[in-house]
């Protein structure tokens, strides 16, 4: 009896680990299925059709919730709350990559060199916040909520990737010789407080900030994706809309991002339709080097000229990505794409460069997003490298021009404060 008792018990954890996988697979599936059915790439079976009504309910459901919300801080049932100090909301109205980054970088640049504070503002998405169950600890201990955390000070590098999370990690470590502060937070309030207070910061720019209500920002910086704007013009679920494509209207500048230079009359349409005294700016986003993850070695891109090459991702577009490796000469002869976001294992690791090796690839190349989720000082059966990629305007300067003027109008920071 004893002996079946320690049996079952040993099993305990088996089950439990196979109910865990089963879960996790199912939940995988059910993610790819809905990104299938928003991009229209599901073929349209019984089923499917019954799934793409649900989320089409889901997404009326949605719509109503955003309109409502707006409206109550349009009408100030709710209040935002002023910081004193010039808040520029960097966002768009669908979820994916826009190039928010990016731009947010130039901004940071360009604010940094004529004078500017600047502190960025983040929520750290997917970066490791405390647990619920440390929470619960806090709350019932009064130790009261957690503080914001600094990814930079301007001076040093004080958080991992995995704290911080990708995107805000990428800027502190590429602004840290500007003196830019980067932070995170959940309540944008409280960390855009806390930048003031504690680095006398003049200038707050609000990363993906423009469905962030309770802290408005005097400028709108509207991020439109101009290959993909709207996608099938549907809200979550059923399409990649946060808000409806009228609240273009709410925007100061848009910024065309991923252009190639040849305007779309149709978008431009829907976007002066909308928002007939937005100023425009078309930019594209411009591979400049390929950079080691520990960034000792900088190559310029015609090193790819000819070269065969793997490539690995997990971005939002990747597709983008592979076409500039292809676009400035590399051969890419294998390839693997992970999910956005996607922290890579150690296994999974091995097994894309046991696939470069196997096909015969000189080295390896990922984006700068990616690399940071990675460890710079690992050694790797492969030289890898990563696609370091700069914002330039394509038409519109004298718009960003203007907008980086009436960001900077207004009293500058005291350096003695700091």
């Amino acid at each position: 009896m004893g002996l079946s008792c320690a049996m079952r018990a040993g099993m305990l954890p088996s089950v439990f680990f196979r109910v865990f996988r089963f879960v996790k697979v199912l939940g995988d599936r059910l993610v790819d299925l809905t990104t299938d059915v928003i991009y229209d790439r599901a073929g349209m079976t019984p089923g499917v059709r019954a799934y793409a009504a649900f989320l089409s309910a889901l997404s009326m459901l949605f719509e109503a919730v955003v309109r409502l919300r707006v409206f109550l801080y349009d009408k100030r049932f709710l209040r935002d709350t002023p910081l004193g100090c010039k808040v520029v909301v960097v966002g768009n109205l669908t979820v994916g990559g826009t190039g928010k980054t990016p731009v947010t970088e130039k901004l940071a640049r360009v604010l940094s060199e004529r004078g500017r504070k600047v502190a960025i503002i983040s929520r750290g998405y997917k970066s490791r916040s405390p647990s619920s169950a440390s929470r619960f600890v806090a709350w019932v201990t009064h130790q009261g909520r957690p503080a914001p955390r600094i990814v930079s000070d301007g001076k040093r590098l004080l958080l991992e990737s995995a704290e911080a999370g990708d995107e805000p990690y990428m800027l502190a470590r590429n602004l840290l010789p500007l003196g830019v502060t980067v932070i995170v937070h959940r309540d944008r309030v409280e960390a855009g407080a806390f930048a003031i207070s504690r680095f006398a910061c003049d200038t707050i720019l609000l990363d993906d900030g423009l469905q962030y209500l309770p802290l408005r920002g005097q400028i709108n910086l509207l991020l439109v994706d101009s290959t993909n704007p709207f996608g099938n013009r549907r809200l979550l679920p059923r399409g990649i809309l946060r808000e409806p494509v009228r609240n273009l209207a709410r925007g100061t500048t848009i910024f065309l991002t991923k252009s190639n230079g040849r305007p779309d009359p149709d978008l431009l349409g829907t976007l002066h339709a909308a928002n007939p005294l937005a100023e425009i700016v078309e930019c594209a986003h411009v591979p400049r080097s390929l950079c080691t993850p520990d960034g000792m070695v900088t190559l310029p891109l015609d090193y790819l000229e000819g070269r065969r090459v793997m490539t690995f991702s997990g971005i939002a577009t990747p597709e983008k990505f592979e076409d500039f490796v292809r676009d400035h000469g590399g051969k890419i002869l294998n390839k693997r794409r992970f999910r956005d976001h996607h922290h890579f294992t150690p296994d999974e690791m091995e097994d894309v460069f046991d696939d470069a090796v196997a096909s015969d690839a000189e080295f390896v190349v990922t984006t700068e997003k990616d690399v940071v989720r990675l460890d710079a000082d690992r050694k790797w059966k492969l030289p890898l490298y990563y696609l370091r990629l700069e914002i330039d305007i394509l038409s519109g300067a004298d718009a960003f021009d203007r907008t980086i003027r009436r960001i900077c109008e207004g009293p500058v920071a005291d350096a003695g404060l700091v």
